[in-house]
């Protein structure tokens, strides 16, 4: 949170401008307790709060400034330190009903940052807090103390290294216990205030144990306070928070308010949806949503919808096979097993958007305020009345209109519309006309086929759904016996129901089977890494049950008999290579030097088709035998063939009719004719082209054969030394005597020797001769040279 700039004050400054604070801050105390309560319906708008200034800026900017019911009959109590129970309807502004009083008491109590944690807000969901931590630094900008938000999937060191100077702390409850337990600068005996937001949520059996842990923790000196779309009136879970003398406060349609301390006289568990908000539902068999939800976004496809569904295995299976239709509408996707990161942008990316479809889990039916949403289908049936009116709570807010539809299989009908009664929510029914359906079944089971990793998706979103209903509570809405397993499993694209283990522990021991429910209830909602690190010893190795291997998610698809079209051939595979290993091992350690070793055994090799693989010594031939396009090559053309209804190949022309050739076989004619003549006069500039550059290079190296045999000649010859004057009369006409043969045919003589100019021809010697020349040998030593010096002058 952004801080003020500290100006250099004088002694006496500080101590004047210290004083006026104080008589600011005092002020306004003396007008939260002498506030009239009974004025606050005539009261709209924050500045009529004695609310500080910094905070009144903070609202101004980010346009809050008109108070709605639960802010008007909240904020005041909770400004004089009472503890605090309030209950509204969603999309009622209960954020800055608990954020608003939360930040003027850490104004009026001086905090800094030397003070640690004085202000603790907890909440179910990562993407609530997220979205509180954002409300609370754009109103409260112009205050000096800190807020910090501590959530799963974040850089836990980086957390805990900055956790002593945060004054307003944000998180979940599993990330705000860890930091308890590990962080050792994380202290809380300051904590002046609690604010437990969806507390009811927070305080079930899902977050009981942690939630109890962190309590523990806390100092019994501060003030509660808890907010709900729905509240809870349990006195145990009361006690839990250690609540003195509550403020009950419950916001309904009509403003019925309670401004005082009471006994809980008021109803606060019905509190109603927004009246702008359509409220509809319609009957269907557990087999036939997903057609209900292909047909309603066919239909809808300039609307911003979410689709609730009860795990996050049917979210992530709905999202993939609908992706691969293409319904036409953008698609995302949200749950809780998601990394923090892709969960912040799917939401920031929804929120922007207009015309898109969410698919989620209930990690975002409460307290999430994302803009402008049309449609909320709540394709499976809530576990009860309360996460209903949170589910449709995400459309129809601040005003805005909206529509629900929930979709009901008819065992659910009448037990559930009966805990909507209860909760006085009007709810109409609706029917479907069968031509306005659409079937997807036979897509659905075309992908499951074609992609083994979809149908695996498919059975895991079977077996969760089962389970869901399996660990609900409320027996006369669920009634697992009634729900039609193989027709589901059918609707999914599966060939068949994959078996529900869970089911038969279950029968085995009956009277264990509400600990098998509370036992799948804390799984559910358990961390995934404090489930692994209790598997490992003191060194960090998992520990294996019964000295069994540890298997992967891929060694469990496998497993499976029906979990890929190919299960009874990839059986047969691994117990032929268990049974033969031994032998396997011997034969490759036989044939290390062999280039592949064949370890199909359920077909034979036909080497008359395959001529390569009878020599495969050279290798030019084991190159062809293992490149396609070398063995393409040397079979042509490829054939194009067609199945029979008996599995038979066939060549396509006998499947066409003559009458179908007949016309067409004079413009079938001319057109190849037209395409071989192209062809063929392609090569033709190819081959001559080819022809060209073999003659140049043939001739290129006649040529320098004929240079090579002349250098040699020429090295034989130098033997005689004449005397320089008569060399240089008698030099023979080189220009006459040479001639080039370079462009005569390749039958031609060899080219005539040039001659050099210490050279003679037979003519010329036998003049030399005529004048008594005297040939002698070249000389080799000083002594020849002066012997043939004393000859010379003699001569």
């Amino acid at each position: 949170m952004a801080k003020k700039h500290n100006h250099v004050l004088t002694a006496k400054q500080r101590k004047e401008h210290r004083f006026q604070n104080e008589k600011y801050l005092n002020g306004l105390q003396e007008k939260i307790e002498k506030f009239d309560m009974h004025t606050v319906k005539n009261l709209d708008r924050f500045e009529d709060f004695p609310i500080t200034e910094n905070t009144l800026k903070g609202l101004k900017e980010n346009s809050f400034v008109s108070m709605t019911d639960i802010q008007r009959n909240s904020i005041i109590s909770a400004l004089r330190k009472n503890d605090i129970l309030a209950a509204a309807k969603t999309g009622s502004g209960k954020t800055l009903a608990f954020l608003v009083p939360l930040m003027e008491r850490l104004v009026h109590e001086k905090v800094t940052d030397m003070d640690g944690c004085c202000a603790l807000i907890i909440t179910p969901t990562r993407e609530l807090a997220v979205q509180i931590f954002e409300v609370l630094t754009k109103i409260g900008r112009y205050n000096t103390f800190g807020c910090g938000l501590v959530i799963g999937g974040k850089d836990f060191k980086f957390e805990s290294e900055r956790i002593n100077k945060i004054n307003i702390l944000i998180g979940t409850p599993g990330r705000i216990l860890q930091h308890m337990d590990q962080s050792v600068n994380f202290e809380l005996s300051n904590l002046k205030m609690l604010v437990l937001d969806e507390a009811d949520r927070i305080l079930d059996m899902g977050f009981r144990k942690t939630l109890d842990s962190i309590l523990a923790n806390l100092p019994p000196e501060r003030q509660n306070l808890l907010f709900s779309a729905t509240q809870t009136n349990s006195v145990k879970d009361l006690a839990r928070v250690s609540l003195v003398n509550p403020v009950y406060i419950n916001i309904k349609e009509d403003i019925n308010t309670d401004h005082g301390n009471n006994n809980g006289n008021n109803d606060n568990d019905s509190t109603p949806v927004p009246q702008q908000l359509s409220q509809s539902y319609i009957v269907a068999p557990l087999y036939d949503k997903l057609n209900i939800l292909w047909s309603f976004l066919k239909t809808h496809l300039s609307c911003k919808i979410i689709v609730f569904v009860s795990s996050s295995k049917q979210v992530h299976f709905i999202y993939e096979t609908f992706r691969k239709l293409q319904p036409g509408i953008s698609l995302m996707k949200l749950h809780g097993r998601q990394k923090q990161t892709s969960r912040i942008e799917t939401t920031m990316k929804f929120s922007a958007s207009n015309k898109s479809c969410l698919i989620t889990t209930d990690v975002v039916a409460r307290g999430i305020d994302i803009p402008a949403v049309d449609w909320i289908v709540q394709l499976d049936c809530p576990e009860d009345a309360n996460t209903f009116i949170h589910r449709a709570g995400r459309a129809g807010r601040f005003g805005r209109s909206g529509n629900n539809l929930l979709i009901l299989t008819p065992s659910e009908e009448d037990g559930f519309i009966k805990r909507l009664t209860s909760k006085k929510i009007d709810i109409k029914k609706l029917n479907i006309k069968n031509n306005k359906k659409k079937q997807i079944h036979q897509q659905l089971q075309s992908l499951c086929f074609k992609d083994p990793e979809l149908k695996y998706l498919g059975q895991r979103a079977f077996m969760s759904y089962f389970k869901s209903i399996f660990i609900q509570k409320d027996k006369e809405v669920f009634k697992f016996d009634q729900y039609p397993a193989e027709e589901f499993a059918k609707s999914l694209g599966l060939p068949g129901a994959p078996k529900i283990k869970f089911l038969n522990k279950a029968a085995n021991n009956s009277d264990d089977t509400d600990k098998l429910i509370n036992r799948m209830k804390e799984l559910k909602n358990t961390n995934r890494q404090l489930i692994n690190l209790s598997k490992t010893d003191e060194n960090g190795e998992v520990i294996e049950n019964n000295d069994k291997k540890v298997r992967t998610k891929y060694d469990k698809m496998f497993e499976r008999k029906n979990t890929t079209v190919l299960s009874e051939h990839y059986i047969n595979m691994t117990n032929d290579r268990e049974k033969d290993g031994q032998q396997e091992e011997q034969e490759e350690q036989e044939a290390d030097d062999d280039f592949m070793t064949i370890k199909r055994k359920d077909h034979d090799l036909l080497k008359d088709e395959i001529p390569e693989l009878h020599d495969l010594s050279s290798k030019r031939s084991l190159k062809k035998a293992t490149s396609k396009k070398q063995s393409a090559s040397s079979k042509g053309l490829g054939k194009k063939l067609i199945f029979d209804d008996e599995g038979n190949t066939h060549e396509v022309y006998e499947f066409i009719k003559e009458e179908d050739v007949k016309d067409n076989i004079k413009d079938l004619k001319k057109e190849f004719l037209e395409n071989e003549t192209q062809f063929m006069q392609k090569e033709d500039i190819t081959d001559k082209a080819l022809a060209k550059d073999k003659k140049l290079e043939k001739k290129r190296r006649r040529q320098e054969l004929e240079r090579r045999r002349l250098e040699e000649e020429e090295e034989e010859s130098e033997g005689t030394i004449e005397s320089e004057e008569e060399e240089i009369s008698e030099l023979p006409d080189i220009d006459e005597d040479f001639q080039s043969e370079s462009e005569e045919d390749d039958e031609a003589p060899p080219l005539k020797k040039p001659k050099q100019w210490f050279q003679k021809d037979d003519d010329d010697m036998d003049k030399t001769a005529q004048k008594d020349v005297v040939e002698i040998e070249a000389p080799e030593t000083l002594e020849d040279l002066e012997a043939l010096t004393a000859r010379l002058i003699n001569n």
